[in-house]
């Protein structure tokens, strides 16, 4: 059985919207999209290579799914970090039919997680996708997070851990720093959060 991660870009301060460009998404009058990109080098790159090379299909937000769409069927293989070759699941309301190759409609997300899973011998990821996101974490389906934290501070956005996030324990697995000041920190389901006094 394979295993459901979310990898995703935040600011210091947990914002997740828009790093790649001005237009990705400035839904909520969000005027800061491109933040990650003065910060994205070499080392960072090669964390999301070898990310990417865990893959065995993809479970994406519509937002996130329509972004991707736009961009990646336009870059040739070797470049294309598999999103063009393999599945690719979309969690959407309001859309059905998606035209990126390889593309399948996912209707009830926490119904249908568990049984995604079972189909696929390594990851289903996630990334980026906010609202998707969301759900997944309420509902316990992450089996493990990467994230990567530029030395960035926004104050405004949608953020990976929202108000409405339940309180859960993580066990850090793995973390680096990048030569630009990314941090990568990798965490895994720990159970429920157990507190106590000093």
């Amino acid at each position: 059985m394979g295993e459901l991660t979310i990898s995703t870009f935040l600011t210091l301060d947990g914002v997740m919207q828009a790093p790649g460009g001005p237009t990705e998404d400035p839904s909520g009058g969000f005027s800061h999209g491109g933040w990650l990109v003065p910060h994205f080098d070499d080392d960072t790159g090669a964390i999301m290579t070898e990310i990417f090379s865990k893959v065995d299909a993809f479970l994406l937000g519509r937002t996130t799914y329509d972004i991707f769409a736009a961009y990646w069927p336009n870059v040739p293989a070797p470049d294309d970090n598999q999103l063009n070759a393999l599945p690719k699941f979309v969690a959407s309301r309001t859309r059905t039919a998606f035209s990126w190759n390889g593309s399948a409609h996912i209707q009830d997300v926490v119904k249908e997680v568990p049984a995604l899973k079972q189909r696929f011998a390594r990851e289903v990821q996630v990334h980026g996708s906010a609202g998707l996101a969301q759900t997944l974490i309420a509902n316990d389906l992450i089996d493990e997070y990467r994230l990567l934290t530029f030395p960035v501070i926004l104050g405004t956005g949608k953020r990976l851990f929202g108000s409405g996030s339940v309180p859960a324990g993580l066990t850090l697995v793995h973390t680096q720093a990048t030569g630009s000041g990314v941090v990568y920190s990798v965490y895994r389901r720990a159970g429920s959060l157990k507190t106590g006094s000093l």
